[in-house]
């Protein structure tokens, strides 16, 4: 284990925030109620802070990544208020915010929910909480931590600056001994209370040490830590817990599990989608979550290619009526997106081009013989394509030409006088060897659009110019939407397939 290691493992869950929250959804002020909680609503949680005084205080969570304010309070003249929604807070890590929008202190929001909070913002790192057994077991596990963090980082202090190989031992068995203490009395909670909140967050946090590498018959099995590691990560933790998305930490556990364990490749990666979503399913709050998550991570993908990605969930979920949450507007994006990118996805024959270059005369994309064909869709008027094409001219004379790349080019501007504009600019440029200049034609586009017809733009995904395309001799799709650097890296990767 190393120092390193050790310090990861001392996240707390009841660290004390003195930061901004930015709200989400403004808080609906109610008027303050001084009546004493009661079985009577689902929710009554009693809260007095001094020294505020017929102001709103608020409170927040935690969601997914982010922070967002859930319900206001108008407290009276002895400081008082009572939160009394009308159903009960989804549970979780909350904390009570100022007028100012500063975080306070964070408390647990239980199932019961009947309970009362008396804060001092002088003191306001010991709110004292009546009435709720997760938020005494909350607050001892709170104190133990902090005072095992502040040993164990004494220790690591003093393993640092050891002097004697005898002393380095020393502190180095003295904070991994100390460290397994904290992990025992995490463990030793959530055995003895499975149920509880602070059991299923102690839970998400926990993640499986790296074991030593077996050696079976006389050979080292190196993959098996990855595997154990992968095969238990996610011990414990329930997918459909609605309770998960009001921590700061499952989300980014689902974001270093496909960082660090999934393997990235399309299959791997919806499958591992596939199984957080159906397991999911039955949650209210955490499905929508995750499902807009990965459709947003994979719409438009960091990665060439993910998009398919984007397109199975689309065909198992969206496509089988999981829209229900969704206004329609996003029904709309969404489907519109699938039908962009269905289009075009690595792999597939590219969509048919007949179009007519400067002349008039008609030039088929599939009617040209070449090893690749490189499709270039820009406008004559757009600054970046007047630096990108003279790139794309240079390597293809220096290199591409020589591998048997032709290069066929979409003017998109539907303002036939550009195509003066692009004269000039071949002319200029020198671009007049190699280049197959078109443009659809204003009859060509009318009569594509009587009859209902995807035009190209739809076809190809073009959004933004230029967009651009590498075709093998079949014409089917081998990239797209990379760097001009990156498609001669694709060709060379290709040439030496071959």
């Amino acid at each position: 284990m190393t120092m390193k290691h050790i310090a990861s493992t001392l996240f707390l869950i009841g660290t004390l925030f003195s930061i901004s929250i930015a709200q989400t959804t403004k808080p609906v002020h109610k008027p303050a109620s001084k009546e004493v909680a009661t079985e009577a609503h689902p929710t009554e949680i009693a809260l007095t802070l001094k020294p505020y005084k017929k102001t709103y205080i608020y409170i927040g969570s935690y969601y997914g990544k982010g922070k967002t304010l859930v319900d206001s309070v108008l407290l009276d003249d002895q400081s008082k208020g009572v939160f009394k929604p009308s159903k009960k807070y989804t549970q979780g890590i909350y904390f009570v915010v100022s007028p100012k929008y500063v975080i306070l202190f964070e408390f647990l929001m239980d199932e019961k929910q009947h309970f009362s909070i008396e804060a001092d913002t002088l003191k306001r790192e010991d709110p004292i909480i009546k009435g709720s057994f997760e938020n005494d077991l909350f607050k001892k596990y709170s104190q133990y931590s902090v005072d095992q963090g502040k040993l164990l980082s004494e220790l690591g202090d003093k393993f640092k600056t050891s002097t004697t190989k005898a002393d380095s031992t020393k502190y180095r068995a003295m904070v991994i001994k100390e460290n397994k203490a904290l992990e025992n009395y995490r463990d030793s909670i959530t055995k003895k209370y499975p149920s509880s909140l602070l059991a299923t967050l102690l839970n998400t946090m926990k993640q499986p040490d790296y074991p030593a590498v077996p050696v079976v018959h006389g050979k080292a099995d190196s993959l098996y830590p990855y595997h154990y590691v992968k095969d238990h990560f996610w011990d414990d933790v329930e997918f459909n817990d609605d309770r998960l998305l009001r921590t700061p930490f499952f989300e980014n556990k689902i974001d270093n599990y496909f960082k660090t364990l999934v393997v990235n490749d399309v299959d791997s990666i919806f499958n591992e989608v596939n199984y957080m979503l159906l397991y999911a399913r039955t949650g209210k709050e955490i499905y929508p979550y995750l499902l807009t998550k990965f459709t947003n991570k994979y719409i438009n993908p960091e990665y060439m290619g993910q998009e398919k990605v984007f397109i199975k969930i689309y065909e198992n979920f969206y496509a089988k009526g999981d829209t229900s949450y969704l206004n329609a507007a996003s029904r709309k994006t969404i489907t519109e997106r699938y039908y962009q990118l269905i289009a075009n996805l690595i792999g597939n024959p590219a969509p048919v081009l007949d179009l007519t270059d400067t002349t008039g005369t008609n030039i088929s994309l599939y009617n040209l013989k070449s090893k690749f064909t490189f499709v270039v869709f820009w406008d004559p008027t757009c600054g970046h394509c007047k630096a990108e094409l003279p790139r794309i001219d240079s390597i293809y004379k220096a290199r591409w030409k020589g591998l048997g790349v032709s290069l066929y080019s979409v003017n998109v501007s539907s303002d036939k006088n550009t195509d003066n504009e692009l004269k000039k600019f071949v002319k200029d440029q020198k671009l007049d060897h190699g280049w197959i200049f078109t443009r659809q034609s204003k009859e060509a586009r009318d009569a594509e659009q009587a009859a209902g017809l995807p035009n190209y733009r739809q076809l190809y995904d073009v959004y933004k110019t230029p967009t651009l395309y590498l075709l093998d001799d079949q014409k089917r799709i081998i990239a797209k939407q990379l760097s001009i650097e990156q498609f001669n890296e694709v060709l060379s990767a290709k040439l030496k397939v071959k």
